[in-house]
């Protein structure tokens, strides 16, 4: 009788658990379904004059040319290197006003909800509990070349 419990609290257990798991991978699974899925390659030269924020840190830009996904990117220079911000919102699925701008030259902000992320981190700091989809880079010779 005794084993009887313990085996039903078990099975019990693991029922919950795998609810719990499978709620917690369909909350991710629907931001990432609804992001839009693009290819990024882009290249800077960082010599050109319209890239000349990206020449200290904490100087940021967007780009929105081809290969640049649905709605462009921001670029960031950190002390480690640079970030890439894709800039739909990362919590929402796109919509009229999810575009992520930059607020004071520190923040990333989504207009719709009033999200916000530290610039240089990428980390949440206000409504949103996902960071900015983020991309690779190389950086050689001056010459920042993005992709996904």
């Amino acid at each position: 009788m005794k084993t009887k419990k313990i085996a039903l609290l078990f099975t019990l257990f693991l029922i919950i658990s795998s609810l719990s798991i499978i709620n917690s991978c369909r909350e991710r699974d629907d931001t990432v379904s609804c992001f839009p899925d693009s290819v990024i390659s882009v290249q800077l030269n960082l010599s050109l004059p319209q890239y000349y924020e990206l020449q200290t840190v904490g100087g940021w830009i967007y780009i929105a040319e081809q290969q640049s996904g649905t709605r462009g990117l921001i670029v960031v220079r950190t002390t480690s290197g640079f970030k890439v911000y894709d800039r739909n919102a990362p919590h929402l699925c796109p919509d009229a006003d999810t575009t992520l701008e930059v607020k004071n030259g520190t923040a990333v902000y989504c207009p719709k909800d009033g999200a916000e992320w530290i610039l240089i981190t990428g980390q949440p700091s206000k409504v949103a509990k996902t960071a900015p989809k983020t991309y690779g880079y190389n950086y050689a010779n001056n010459i920042l070349s993005i992709y996904n």
